[in-house]
């Protein structure tokens, strides 16, 4: 069958298995290598399909949690979603989330995802204490920080190139409701969004709508919004402290034809939607699906971009250099004209491991249909990016080159030495791992 992953760029034809068990899943690794693991397929591009790919959704089983520390052990099938519904009404929440909660634990663990408090807490490798990892022979290794830690610090991150995660054991987070507080922030332009972030970095959560296509005194014009998880005395209702509103799920059940997406109906759309933002000013109470999740609540908003797929651009630029390369990021943008309307910028603590994506600065995420117009801009952004000591997200990533990735991140060569060392070249490769040659 055809698979792709979530920008529905690029598709590639190849072998969908789906085992039931662990020794089912052993048989395959020595009859159909080389393989991936493929969790609710979110990762954007082509980090989790390749000519034999292994669907791990029978793979889910909550198998234990304890209430004292918060440790849930579950297995890689099992959902943020499915997690948030079975404890936040016993007053639980992941502690790192990425974007959406329809991502898998072991999904979460390969990309080390990471969340809107990556600057005040850290990736999901912060509350990753162990999981139980299929190498090459079909055996399985218990990983940690103490054990077999050169597996668990390269598989946090390394994308699914290290083995199969069958399980693993995450911290989550006590909270006393299901609601945020949340200040909103409007910001005239890239340097004042940039000044907020660093002001602001005690807060837990942070994050910025940024307007791309803004010019001039504007460029960069944002909503940055900061959150804390309310307690039971911030809340109207604290006798019902996890009763929050209800969403619909929007179905978005056809594909919007090409020409939709545009630099005059993005421009207006982020024009609508900054006034909208700006007139919500100041401190309110928000819940938590609208706050962490907000694009989950359209099903299938990849849509939105048309038959062709959209592909996503996502930089960590370091501290020194960020603000002069978010500057010639947006104005290359602007210049293009090619329409970004789901612009993401984040403040990112320090690296948490050997292969992690965040590094201690700013990040950058813009989604963009695929086309010529946007094709072109891509390498202009990545010689940006490279020129400032950046790097590029691999869960996002869906073409870039293998010399781009040797020049703004040397870390994979290593990686891939290791790799070879270990015998895990040769039974776990996904398209994107062979297309950038690791």
């Amino acid at each position: 069958m055809k698979l792709s992953g979530w920008g529905r760029y690029p598709s590639v034809e190849g072998t969908l298995n789906a085992p039931r068990d662990e020794a089912t899943l052993a048989a395959l690794l020595a009859t159909a290598p080389p393989l991936i693991a493929r969790g609710l397929g979110r990762s954007y591009g082509d980090s989790a399909i390749g000519a034999q790919t292994v669907s791990m959704r029978h793979f889910d089983r909550m198998i234990a949690f304890d209430p004292d520390t918060g440790q849930l052990v579950a297995e890689a099938g099992v959902s943020l979603a499915e997690i948030v519904d079975a404890f936040l009404p016993r007053g639980w929440f992941p502690s790192v989330t990425p974007g959406t909660k329809f991502v898998t634990l072991g999904g979460a663990i390969a990309a080390d995802v990471h969340g809107k408090n990556h600057h005040s807490e850290g990736s999901f490798a912060a509350f990753t204490d162990w999981f139980d990892l299929m190498g090459p022979d079909g055996s399985v290794s218990r990983c940690s920080r103490t054990e077999n830690p050169d597996l668990f610090h390269n598989t946090l991150g390394g994308m699914g190139l290290t083995g199969i995660i069958l399980r693993g054991a995450i911290r989550l987070r006590r909270i006393e409701t299901g609601w945020i507080c949340q200040t909103m922030i409007p910001t005239r332009n890239l340097d004042e969004a940039l000044d907020i972030f660093d002001e602001t970095l005690d807060a837990t959560y942070s994050v910025a709508w940024i307007d791309c296509l803004s010019t001039g005194a504007h460029l960069g014009r944002s909503l940055l919004m900061t959150g804390e998880h309310a307690t039971l005395n911030q809340i109207p209702r604290p006798a019902a402290p996890f009763e929050t509103p209800r969403h619909r799920n929007i179905p978005f059940p056809v594909d919007l034809p090409g020409f939709a997406l545009n630099p005059f109906t993005v421009r207006g759309f982020n024009a609508l939607y900054y006034r909208m933002g700006a007139r919500k000013a100041g401190d309110g109470l928000v819940d938590w699906d609208s706050y962490f999740y907000p694009l989950d609540a359209v099903q299938n908003w990849n849509r939105l971009y048309g038959k062709r797929g959209f592909m996503q651009f996502q930089c960590a630029l370091p501290l020194a250099s960020g603000r002069a390369g978010l500057t010639q990021l947006l104005q290359a943008i602007t210049r293009s004209g090619a329409a970004s309307f789901l612009a993401v910028l984040k403040r990112f603590g320090a690296q948490s491991g050997p292969v992690s994506f965040p590094m201690e600065g700013y990040t950058l995420a813009l989604d963009f249909p695929m086309n010529k117009r946007s094709l072109a801009l891509m390498p202009e952004l990545d010689r940006i990016t490279m020129d400032h000591g950046g790097r590029f997200y691999l869960a996002k990533d869906s073409r870039m080159s293998p010399d781009t990735l040797r020049k703004t991140d040397p870390r994979w060569a290593d990686f891939t030495r290791w790799r070879t060392d270990r015998g895990l070249d040769t039974r776990f490769a996904s398209a994107q791992s062979q297309r950038l040659g690791l």
